[in-house]
């Protein structure tokens, strides 16, 4: 596990992150103490993937074609944060 703050990762950095710690719960090789910490810090990263998601599905929405298949949406530079 890193010690990157959920809330300043990419969605795949929180996706890696995420599949390393269901490997680790599921393996059942690790002590109840830190098995909850793992589930706390799974419940955290699928969150961050999930609002990554939802943020990406937005912008992707506001985002039209016209009849050439050409953009007609504009992104500004605050949402493509």
């Amino acid at each position: 596990m890193t010690e990157i703050l959920v809330s300043e990762m990419s969605f795949e950095e929180a996706m890696s992150e995420l599949e390393e710690v269901i490997g680790q719960l599921e393996r059942g090789n690790v002590p109840l103490e830190d098995s909850i910490k793992l589930y706390e810090r799974g419940a955290e990263l699928k969150k961050r993937c999930e609002k990554k998601l939802m943020d990406a599905e937005e912008k992707v929405q506001k985002i039209t074609l016209d009849k050439e298949g050409n953009s007609t949406g504009e992104v500004t530079e605050i949402e493509r944060k």
